[in-house]
């Protein structure tokens, strides 16, 4: 029997779909094994996710310890990557890194990394996802600051976003990432700061 126009496949959304999906499988694939669950986001998470028309370019996940910023940021990050997919049609780059491995990647005698190359690198992934921003419990070199202001700057006259998650607000990270870094994550995120609440998860509390 011959399909109906409704029930004819339609190879481009075909090859969308596929696409979509092994773009996120393959995220999936670098996802910690104990965020790869799906949980349900806070509503200005889930916004910018799926690229709403009023959501923010940029998203800053903050509150207190334990309320799922990073599993919110996960979960957020694979809706991004889907929605991106599907808006542009090309498989975008996401950059994860949690905030002290980034420090510690950014210094100038770290073996395992070519700082200035990873710079680049950070400046031109489509969305760089950081987590836990002020975890460090000191604060990084100037030559840390110095990279980290190259990576933010570019991505900030780039309208680059990015994703990070912390348990302070943008105008308490200065001591660690320098003035002219938290003030360009304050414009970019403006709008997109988003306060989770709750109990403490890993204490049998729920997320906000």
């Amino acid at each position: 029997m011959p399909f109906s126009s409704d029930e004819t496949p339609n190879p481009r959304q075909s090859v969308l779909r596929e696409r979509r999906e092994d773009a996120v499988n393959g995220y999936l694939d670098r996802t910690p094994a104990i965020y790869r669950g799906n949980i349900r986001i806070h509503p200005d998470a889930d916004d910018w996710a799926r690229q709403r028309d009023d959501a923010p370019p940029s998203l800053f996940l903050t509150g207190p310890i334990g309320v799922g910023k990073t599993h919110t940021a996960w979960q957020a990050s694979r809706q991004w990557l889907a929605t991106t997919v599907d808006r542009t049609r090309r498989m975008p780059s996401i950059e994860t890194w949690r905030s002290t491995a980034l420090f510690d990647a950014l210094r100038p005698d770290n073996r395992d990394y070519d700082a200035k190359a990873l710079t680049r690198t950070l400046q031109c992934a489509d969305l760089l996802y950081v987590d836990d921003l002020a975890a460090a419990r000191v604060s990084p070199t100037g030559w840390t600051q110095e990279r980290l202001y190259e990576i933010f700057d570019e991505r900030y006259i780039n309208r680059r976003p990015v994703l990070i998650t912390c348990d302070v607000y943008p105008n308490q990270i200065s001591h660690i990432v320098g003035d002219r870094v938290a003030s360009r994550l304050g414009e970019m995120c403006r709008g997109g700061v988003v306060l989770l609440e709750g109990a403490d998860r890993r204490m049998g509390g729920v997320a906000a």
